[in-house]
């Protein structure tokens, strides 16, 4: 079996891997949205597809799949339904900005006629492999995929993202056996903080923000931590002063057609109950009077209603970010005290802004825990920064495992 690294090896984003055995089997094909959008490498003959879960940078491609063919697709229901949003919104993004489209609607519509739905744990057959997804642990409807040879039982294993560590609404991701282990790499040199204990220093922050009449503002990603911390809102009684507005409804209103995939299925629930709904510049305007929690898209302040928020924020107010800032993002760059850049003009920033690392990613030790525990005869590293993957693969390597590093381009051979 040759192993070809279109996108996401030596790097975060982008992430495609083009396993050629009998068939082509394609794992994730995402793009990287910095200022502009980058695409893996072009996808030979593809037979079947596969997406471990909804973010861009993981789905984001795969409608280009069907432009020169028809292959499976195989996914579980959230994640195509949840994919389907964010793909459409980045379609109409290329289309506002005058960029080239390389994702069509009508690619989009194959896609979606062609995918299987999976459910966790239930094997499917494709050709001369078996097939199931188990959960990954990170966002909603996120899969770990197994693909089983018939003829010899060697078993290939893609992790995606993950998170064996529990969150709100995911239960931790399930530890597959493999012989071949494409694992994650992107936090390999770092643990995460406590969980519980950030949250309750966070939460008493953003109580202390409302009671004095500020706006705790929370810019989160659409698709899993919005639906995170709308969680921690109501688990901490201050649901009904938190707002929800931008793309971060629409995906939490598809999420909870999902309850199956969700931990602690009423406690969304009742946050969602309980939230209040932004539907118009009144709502909006009300939401920055005060005393008040919001959510809102763009987790990485490039875009959606976070940006006319952030402008109109009192002096009492506070920014809380809660996920990684890419390099050249406004929440980079509001990080490192420059301006951010809104409608090409240059907006500096008064209010205080505070980070929160609620990561949906493995941390060090699970990672090396998930090898340890798959017990794989080759490792190979990817989804991380070129130092990251390339360190993780010598720990390993130290600890007797077969472990590479691949850059994107690289063909590797394994024994499948």
């Amino acid at each position: 079996m040759d192993i070809k690294f279109l996108g996401g090896a030596g790097e975060v984003g982008r992430s495609g891997i083009l396993v050629r055995d009998r068939k082509n089997l394609l794992l994730d094909y995402g793009v990287k949205v910095d200022d502009h959008t980058e695409y893996p490498l072009h996808a030979d003959r593809v037979d079947a597809c596969f997406v471990s879960h909804a973010h861009l940078d993981h789905s984001g491609y795969s409608p280009a799949v069907y432009t020169d063919g028809f292959p499976d697709m195989f996914a579980t229901s959230p994640t195509m339904k949840l994919a389907e949003l964010l793909i459409e919104d980045s379609i109409k993004i290329h289309r506002r900005k005058h960029e080239h489209e390389r994702v069509h609607k009508a690619q989009l519509k194959t896609m979606l006629n062609r995918y299987t739905p999976c459910d966790y744990g239930k094997e499917y057959q494709f050709e001369d492999y078996k097939v199931a997804m188990y959960d990954a642990g990170h966002i909603c409807g996120s899969a770990i995929t197994l693909i089983e040879k018939y003829s010899n039982g060697k078993r290939l294993v893609y992790t995606g993202d993950f998170k064996i560590e529990r969150q709100l609404l995911e239960g931790g991701a399930e530890i597959v056996k493999s012989d071949v282990l494409l694992l994650e790499s992107t936090y390999a040199n770092k643990d995460h903080p406590d969980r519980e204990e950030m949250a309750e220093r966070m939460i008493g922050e953003i109580r202390e923000i409302v009671d004095n009449g500020g706006v705790a503002m929370l810019p989160v990603f659409a698709v899993g931590r919005s639906q995170e911390m709308l969680a921690l809102m109501d688990k901490y009684g201050l649901i009904d002063s938190t707002y929800i507005d931008g793309m971060a409804k629409a995906a939490t209103e598809i999420v909870e057609q999902y309850p199956e995939f969700v931990k602690n299925e009423n406690l969304l629930k009742d946050a969602i109950r309980r939230v209040q709904w932004v539907e118009s510049p009144r709502n909006r305007a009300h939401a920055l009077e005060g005393g008040s929690v919001i959510l809102t898209t763009s987790g990485m302040l490039n875009g959606g209603p976070a940006l006319d928020y952030i402008t109109r924020l009192n002096r009492h107010s506070k920014i809380f970010l809660t996920g990684y800032q890419v390099e050249d993002t406004n929440g980079h760059r509001l990080m490192n005290g420059l301006p951010l850049d809104i409608d090409g003009r240059q907006f500096h920033v008064k209010t205080p802004f505070t980070v929160y690392d609620f990561s949906a990613h493995a941390g060090k030790s699970d990672l090396h825990r998930y090898v340890k525990e798959s017990n794989p005869e080759t490792v190979v590293c990817v989804h991380g920064s070129p130092e990251n993957t390339a360190l993780f693969a010598e720990d390993l390597r130290q600890e007797g495992f077969n472990a590479i590093a691949p850059k994107v381009g690289d063909v590797i051979s394994v024994g499948f």
